[in-house]
């Protein structure tokens, strides 16, 4: 990134690390309940880069998509799940989601320097 982050691309960072990071741990522990964590991050990122008019948050829009789209996705799958047991169909599908997410951040990432 070429200049000062202002305010907003600041919090979406912050929010885009928690996200990574929380993203990190579910790949290694399996806890679905994390979940969650990952849910309040998506949203506060959401909540800074819509409708933002800064050329940064604008920039990253497509990526964004990738990342809210996905986890609504993933949402929706969790739904639809008997008792909370992932089958191995399931399973595979929450895969390809968390894949598509992860390589959107890492996109945003590189795309603002931070890797």
């Amino acid at each position: 990134m070429d200049r000062e982050a202002n305010k907003e691309t600041t919090e979406f960072l912050t929010q885009l690390v928690r996200l990574n990071a929380t993203m990190s741990e579910l790949f290694s522990s399996g806890n679905v309940a994390l979940f969650t964590e990952m849910n309040e991050a998506i949203k506060k990122m959401h909540d800074v880069q819509h409708g933002s008019k800064d050329s940064v948050m604008q920039a990253l829009d497509p990526e964004c998509v990738v990342i809210y789209e996905n986890f609504d996705m993933i949402i929706r799958l969790l739904r639809t799940t008997e008792d909370g047991v992932i089958d191995a169909a399931a399973q595979k599908a929450l895969n390809k989601f968390l894949h598509n997410i992860d390589e959107a951040v890492v996109n945003i990432a590189a795309a603002v320097g931070l890797v």
